[in-house]
């Protein structure tokens, strides 16, 4: 018995969608001559940072210790220590990007605190990955469809969906946010969330019925 026709095709689909997450990251930094002074400094900087992330529990996702550094600076040419120097770094994921640009300000008011981000992305389950994920099989169908008509036959059967690749978001856009002082009065940040790009390349492999515009 004769093999049945079989077609393989690919099928993509892009989507542009808003993102649901925004991650920065914070980091505030101690630096004296005295250890025990420079890790006072650090460890009150730390707490005072825990307490501002705190007044947006409702935007805040998750928050993580990313970094911790302390270290000794020495003098050039030499052993002797001229200072000590500690960091502490905390990435932050955000949900809601109506208090972003406020998070974001009142975080670069502090001391000796440098801002990362923000990076925007989607979840790993997002539904958008899903929904272009179905539209790509879709386009991958049509196209079996149109190629099993252009020889006088059918789709008859599918035997395999092989998901190609799959990508998110295009790079996003980082910024070093630092201040030394006070902000002006009225600044603000103005936020506006990148759109990500979702695309998805599937193949998918079907059976069709004897062709009628070879005979």
């Amino acid at each position: 018995m004769a093999e049945q026709p079989m077609i393989v095709v690919r099928g993509e689909a892009t989507r542009e969608v808003p993102p649901e997450l925004a991650i920065f990251s914070v980091t505030v930094s101690a630096r004296d001559k005295d250890r025990q002074t420079a890790l006072a400094r650090l460890t009150e900087r730390a707490a005072e940072l825990r307490t501002h992330l705190d007044d947006f529990p409702d935007a805040i996702e998750r928050r993580e210790t990313s970094g911790v550094q302390v270290h000794p600076e020495l003098k050039r040419g030499g052993e002797r220590i001229a200072a000590y120097t500690g960091n502490v770094t905390t990435t932050v994921t955000v949900t809601d990007f109506t208090v972003l640009g406020e998070l974001l300000l009142r975080l670069a008011d502090r001391d000796q605190t440098s801002l990362s981000g923000p990076w925007w992305q989607l979840r790993p389950c997002s539904r958008a990955g899903a929904e272009v994920r179905r539209a790509a099989i879709t386009d991958a169908l049509g196209r079996a469809r149109e190629y099993a008509e252009a020889v006088g036959a059918q789709v008859d059967r599918l035997v395999e969906i092989a998901d190609e690749n799959a990508g998110g978001g295009g790079q996003p856009m980082m910024r070093m946010l630092a201040f030394d002082g006070a902000p002006e009065a009225g600044l603000a940040f103005e936020v506006d969330p990148q759109v990500q790009t979702v695309h998805a390349s599937v193949l998918v492999r079907v059976t069709i019925t004897e062709p009628t515009a070879l005979k």
